[in-house]
């Protein structure tokens, strides 16, 4: 599992022109499943997003985690996180997990955040998305495991 997490002042994912999730202060999760990932995988992500401290403490340092900032996560599945254009010019998806082993560990992640008390909003899997992220720093992480 792949996912590039910023640190947002704030993040918007929007549906067919409608608002379907917003934040605040926290993250923007963009989230990518690939072949043999697991819930344990997307249970570890999950500890270290809510704990990764890319917020900043009163000295101006980044030494403080999602929790303590009291931050929020917009969770958006991104199949494209496993794209390989190493060849030609049209990228492979190959790497990608099919949608019905996807969409339950995108789920879990979100789900394991909740469960570190992080308010988490969502996108829709497979929909067509706009996501708007107002990246703060900039801050922009890729974690995987």
């Amino acid at each position: 599992m792949r996912a590039l997490v910023q640190r947002v002042s704030q993040a918007s994912v929007r549906v067919d022109g409608e608002v379907i999730g917003v934040i605040s202060q926290g993250v923007a999760v963009l989230v990518g499943v690939t072949h043999g990932d697991t819930a344990e995988k997307a249970s570890w992500l999950a500890r270290k997003i809510a704990g990764l401290r890319i917020f900043e403490d009163r000295e101006g340092k980044m030494n403080v985690g999602l929790v303590d900032a009291g931050g929020e996560a917009l969770v958006v599945s991104q199949f494209t996180l496993y794209a390989n254009a190493s060849k030609g010019r049209r990228p492979s998806f190959v790497d990608a997990a099919p949608p019905e082993v996807a969409e339950p560990l995108v789920e879990a992640l979100a789900d394991a955040l909740r469960n570190y008390r992080v308010p988490v909003r969502e996108g829709v899997f497979g929909a067509t998305m706009t996501v708007e992220i107002h990246n703060e720093g900039p801050v922009t992480i890729m974690l995987e495991r």
